[in-house]
């Protein structure tokens, strides 16, 4: 497991979001190291996929930091983000249909910090996902829900990412699949990738990451290894069911 005192790649401090005055994150914090997986909980409404949207560029933040390698990032472009090397998988994958498989791919090279790297990244991914690579001239559209998120995740790697955000990667999957997805998500690990997971499947997230962080009401409320979140009584009483 990574030593979580050593120096975060990724620091929020204090994050503040509001839409039309609504506030969505109230002070939320996190930190991630260089080959952590750290996931966030929480339930519906917790400001999760807001987070994951800030750090990602697509909202900008009222207040607070979001530092990359030490680099106040809060309000860039989102381009500009994926080019420091954060990489989004979006809720609801975020393919475009009317591609092939290739062409969402090719997509995701297209960084500038990519060109060297894609083609040994396309292999890799292909390797990663072998349904993909018998499906690269079908319409993406046409693919099944798994076999697009496979698609999300194969292109974000293709950009070549020093952090990959995960948000919501087994929504809609049947239980075989999301499994399938955790298993995924195990091997990037496993492989050194940095990822930070949003997962509404608290149980499996928690048994997976090293280290989580519980959100509630925008605001972060709890932190600690992953097994210590599992084994406490208000993540068990109020999101396992226990």
């Amino acid at each position: 497991m990574p030593d979580s005192r050593r120096e975060p790649v990724l620091e929020v401090r204090d994050l503040h979001v509001a839409y039309d005055g609504a506030v969505a994150l109230d002070g939320a914090g996190l930190r991630v190291a260089r080959g952590e997986l750290v996931c966030v909980v929480g339930a519906n409404g917790a400001g999760k996929t807001t987070l994951i949207r800030a750090i990602a560029g697509m909202v900008k933040p009222a207040g607070g930091r979001i530092l990359w390698r030490g680099t106040d990032i809060a309000g860039l472009s989102p381009w500009v983000v994926c080019e420091r090397g954060i990489a989004q998988v979006a809720e609801g994958r975020q393919i475009f249909p009317s591609l092939s498989v290739a062409e969402n791919l090719q997509l995701g090279g297209a960084l500038k910090r990519a060109r060297s790297t894609r083609t040994a990244e396309m292999e890799r991914v292909l390797v990663l996902f072998p349904r993909l690579a018998e499906r690269l001239r079908q319409k993406a559209g046409t693919l099944s829900g798994g076999e697009q998120q496979m698609l999300a995740i194969g292109r974000a790697l293709l950009a070549n990412p020093e952090l990959i955000m995960l948000d919501e990667p087994s929504i809609g999957l049947s239980p075989a699949l999301t499994r399938q997805m955790f298993e995924v998500v195990r091997a990037l690990h496993a492989q050194g990738v940095t990822i930070l997971l949003v997962e509404q499947n608290v149980a499996e997230s928690l048994a997976l990451c090293d280290r989580a962080y519980l959100l509630e009401n925008g605001v972060t409320t709890l932190e600690g290894t992953g097994a210590a979140l599992l084994a406490d009584d208000r993540i068990r009483r109020s999101y396992l069911g226990l």
